[in-house]
Formats: structure tokens, C-alpha cells, sequence
């Protein structure tokens, strides 16, 4: 369908506004069409943020790449969002998911979902990344905060904002690496190891890669890597390390041992040994039939956990954006980072692993001491550029750049606290402890932190 021939929405056309989500591609709200009766999700991207994809080019590829498995676009929306200023913008009018996304799924669960919703996750995606490569596009930035859920938790491919047409198109080489790995694909976590070397030509088989991560988290129940820093996963994923797998037990589920072998040849380190996303569609078919009778008591089992008042899910978001996880809904806070070097001949041992201890404090204890001692933590940190880099993907691209581009330490770690810790909640406040506590023992010990 083509852009133009949508009429754009208004705000005259909405009511009843929300923000749901922001980050570092722009905003998501949540409003209800007068007209038709339904809510929408609008999203609005930042001016500037992505190079690569203008909103048009954004809307266009959601229209080609439109089946059951990808989020629906209705049409454009143009005006004046609440609270947004007097100046008009532009935005994407699409369906609103309200089961969330399989972060946020994982999250609430603190664990993998029921295994017949796992295998229809699984067979789900595949079918939406099929469609998207059969249609000459690569989504570049599958994750679990781009995979969203019906109220039915049926999967939805998200967040176009870094899909690209099937061509090459390398780096510039302007600006640092991290810089560039940040405009080329998504989360680091997922990208594979070519996507860290120059120069870098986008291939569908970066889509492969990335599946085989989200299908190892949606089995695990945990982000991949933990909260370990951009330099150290960047090199184990180039040192041919994964995320273990070690922990599963394979006889736990009829099925999956062959959806462990799925991820491990989708994960492989060469591109060219990874399988194209119809065969990951013919095997999930396969695996999920074995599951299909007991999908509508899974679904209804996890449905009850979502709406029970003792879950945490803070909201349902519509539409996927490049938000930090704290704010779409942190996966889980780990108590290891594991990962094992994989090769095709060997299978990994426990002592292969590598695991990184974390604090026994809670979560909430480490954000209450980072807010009780801001003012002199501002004061102290010298290694402020370290602990962003231990933070990983929770302070976004813009926020990085603002905190490098201060003179002083001082103003450094003020920026970092206010864009990052203020706004991240109490997973990133309790992740900023951690790091605190790796780089400034002394200074932890001395305001109180345990020893």
C-alpha cells in the first residue's frame, strides 16, 4: 500500500492521549481514533536520530512488509502531540498491541513463558522474518522489545526503524566504531560478529543471527550477556562465544533439543552456515504442532499471571522503539552473566562458562543508595566513561554522546545521572551501583555500600 495513499490522522481525529514509551529513536503514545472507534499507537521519531531511515521510508517498509506476523500501519499521523510543543510533527499511526512484548512478557514471568507458548513465539517470528526477507527487507534489530503481543500474546514483528532494503550498504567510517555500530544495527547484544568489523556489508543472515539470540532468551527466560559492558560482550561474540546453554535441560520439552540445535546454526559464527529463514519456519512448524494442543491453556495460564495484581509489568507497550530495557520492562536482573565459546565440533561444558558474581543486595537497597548519596557521587566518580560503558545499552546513543562531550567528571557524571538513572528507575540505579562498586570500592565503603 502506498504512503501517499493513506489520509493522514490529526489530532482532531484522537482523543484520550498516553505516552507510553520514549528512547532514543523518539515517542510512543497511546490515543483512541474518534472516528474508528479503537485505540492506535503513534509514533513520533526524534529529528536527526536515525540517518538511515526517514519516517516515510519507515512507513513504506511496514507496508511491504504487511502480513499477519508485523505490525499493522494505518497511515501518518500529523499535529501536535500533548505536552510536545507548539510545533507540528510527524509520526506513524499503527495498531496497538496491548499484550505488551515478549521483554516485558519475560519480565513479568521471571522466567521462560509455558513451552507451547514458547514454540509458537518461535514458529511466530520466524513466519514475520520469512515474510520481511522474502520481500527483499532485513529487519536489522530484532529483539525481544521488537517482537510485541496480541492480547491472544500472538507475536508481531516491530520497530522498522533500522529496516533496510536487502542491498549492501557499508560504513562510512566516520566517527568512533561503537558510534557506527549503534547507526548500522541494533543492541549489541544481538548483533553477530561480523557487524563489529570493517567494513561491514548488512546481510540478511544479521536477521539470523539475532533470531537464534531472542529464541536463546525466550528459552532461558534471561537477557543474554547480563548487564556485562559493549567492550566485553563485543569480544566474546567475536571470540565465538554465545550464551550458555548448559543450564537447559533438553529433556524438559518434547522438541527441544532440535530448537537448541536451531539456535546454535543460527548463531554460528560463519554467515554462511546459517540457515534462511524458511527452513527456520519449516522447523518451527514442526516443533510447534508437537505443542499446539496445549497453546489455548498456556496462553490462558500466562494471561492470568499478566492481569494478576502482584505482577510487575508496568505498562502494555504499543509499539516497540529503541527504549532502554528498564523502561519497556527490564528482562530480569541476573545473578550471573554467563556465556560459553561454541564451536561445531564440541559441545560446551560447565567449566567453559564464564560468570561474573553480582551483589546479594537487592535491587531496591542499591537504588535507594544511589539516590541518598547523588550529590556526592556527582561529586567523586572519576571513571564516569567507564561505568557508562558497564552500563551497556541502558544509556542510549544520545545520552552517551552528551556525557562524553562534558569536560569534567563532575559534569560527566551529573549528565549521566540525570539521563540516565533519573529516568532509568531502580534496575539501571541498582545496575550504576554494581559498576560503582567495581571502579570505586573505596568510595562505595566509605558512603556506607556493602563491603
Amino acid at each position: 500500500m502506498a504512503v501517499s495513499s493513506h489520509k493522514p490522522v490529526g489530532n482532531d481525529n484522537l482523543e484520550k492521549w498516553e505516552s507510553v514509551a520514549s528512547g532514543g529513536f523518539g515517542y510512543v503514545y497511546k490515543a483512541r481514533h474518534k472516528d474508528w472507534g479503537f485505540d492506535v499507537a503513534i509514533k513520533i521519531l526524534r529529528h536527526g536520530i536515525c540517518p538511515f531511515m526517514s519516517l516515510n521510508e519507515e512507513a513504506a517498509h511496514m507496508d511491504k512488509a504487511s502480513c499477519e506476523f508485523v505490525l499493522r500501519r494505518y497511515g501518518i499521523y500529523q499535529g501536535c502531540p500533548p505536552g510536545a510543543g507548539p510545533s507540528m510533527q510527524n509520526g506513524i499511526v499503527m495498531e496497538f498491541m496491548r499484550g505488551g512484548s515478549v521483554e516485558s512478557l519475560l519480565r513479568v514471568l521471571s522466567g521462560p513463558p509455558p513451552w507451547p507458548l514458547v514454540f509458537r513465539l518461535a514458529h511466530q517470528v520466524a513466519l514475520g522474518m520469512n515474510f520481511l526477507h522474502f520481500h527483499g527487507l532485513m529487519h536489522h534489530d530484532l529483539k525481544p522489545s521488537n517482537v510485541l503481543l496480541t492480547i491472544d500474546l500472538n507475536a508481531k514483528l516491530a520497530d522498522f526503524g533500522l529496516c533496510r532494503v536487502s542491498t549492501s550498504a557499508s560504513n562510512n567510517g566516520e566517527g568512533s566504531r561503537e558510534e557506527s555500530l549503534r547507526e548500522i544495527g541494533g543492541t549489541y547484544k544481538y548483533m553477530p560478529p561480523e557487524a563489529f568489523k570493517e567494513p561491514y556489508e548488512p546481510h540478511r543472515s544479521y536477521d539470523v543471527y539475532s533470531y537464534g539470540i531472542l529464541l536463546w532468551s525466550i528459552v532461558t527466560g534471561k537477557e543474554p550477556y547480563g548487564t556485562a559492558s559493549y567492550g566485553r560482550v563485543k569480544e566474546a561474540i567475536c571470540d565465538g562465544q554465545r550464551p550458555s546453554l548448559v543450564e537447559t535441560d533438553q529433556n524438559k520439552a518434547v522438541g527441544l533439543k532440535e530448537l537448541v540445535v536451531l539456535i546454535k546454526k543460527c548463531w554460528d559464527g560463519d554467515p554462511s552456515n546459517r540457515p534462511l529463514f524458511i527452513k527456520c519456519r519449516e522447523d518451527t512448524e514442526n516443533l510447534f504442532s508437537k505443542h499446539e494442543e496445549g497453546i489455548h491453556e498456556a496462553v490462558q495460564q500466562v494471561s492470568a499471571r499478566l492481569k494478576s495484581p502482584t505482577s510487575n509489568q508496568q505498562s502494555n507497550t504499543c509499539v516497540a522503539v529503541d527504549v532502554p530495557p528498564q523502561t519497556q520492562g527490564q528482562t530480569r536482573s541476573n545473578d550471573t552473566v554467563d556465556f560459553v565459546r561454541f564451536t561445531r565440533t564440541e559441545r560446551p561444558s560447565a567449566q567453559d562458562s564464564v560468570r561474573v558474581s553480582t551483589e546479594s543486595m537487592s535491587i531496591q537497597d542499591k537504588a535507594k543508595f544511589v539516590d541518598a548519596n547523588r550529590a556526592k557521587i556527582i561529586r567523586s566518580v572519576v571513571e564516569v566513561m567507564s561505568i557508562t560503558e558497564d552500563l551497556g545499552d541502558m544509556v542510549h546513543g544520545e545520552a552517551y554522546s552528551w556525557i562524553q562531550a562534558q569536560l569534567t567528571s563532575h559534569e560527566k557524571m551529573r549528565v549521566l545521572y540525570d539521563r540516565s538513572l533519573r529516568s532509568g528507575g531502580e534496575v539501571v540505579k541498582a545496575a550504576f551501583y554494581d559498576a560503582l562498586k567495581s571502579h570505586h570500592p573505596e568510595l562505595v565503603r566509605r558512603l556506607g555500600g556493602s563491603s
